[in-house]
């Protein structure tokens, strides 16, 4: 079985890799709550929905996140031609893929949340006087 050239120059470690930004904008506060959002819904989202759904992301901030994901073939983005025009968002099979362990990495930040504010109290009793 051969490899093709993509999977030889995929190193997420190497500089030059352009696995780090599709890897960054996924893993990224914006990018990672946008795409579990999404994954979550019944139902592609309108922007607005999306913006609701994620509270605390700016329009710009959303509008940069969603092109960035589109881009990186995680995100399709469907535009209607109704009156008035209105554009739909939902995950791509790619999107998907990686969309599932984000949710599954939510989950668990979510179920351990007592242990990480607790950890959190304890550094802060410890570097107080620092």
């Amino acid at each position: 079985m051969s490899i093709s050239p993509t999977e030889q120059l995929a190193n997420v470690f190497s500089s030059m890799c352009s696995s780090r930004g599709a890897l960054q904008h996924v893993t990224g506060r914006w990018g990672s709550l946008t795409m579990v959002a999404l994954i979550t819904s019944d139902s592609p989202m309108r922007f607005a929905e999306i913006r609701r759904k994620v509270e605390g992301i700016s329009d710009r901030m959303l509008s940069q996140t969603l092109v960035q994901l589109e881009r990186d073939g995680m995100v399709t983005r469907t535009i209607y031609s109704a009156i008035p025009p209105h554009v739909e968002y939902s995950l791509t099979p790619l999107g998907k893929k990686l969309a599932k362990p984000l949710m599954q990495l939510v989950s668990i930040v979510e179920s351990e949340l007592e242990q990480v504010l607790k950890a959190q109290e304890e550094f802060d009793k410890q570097h107080e006087n620092q």
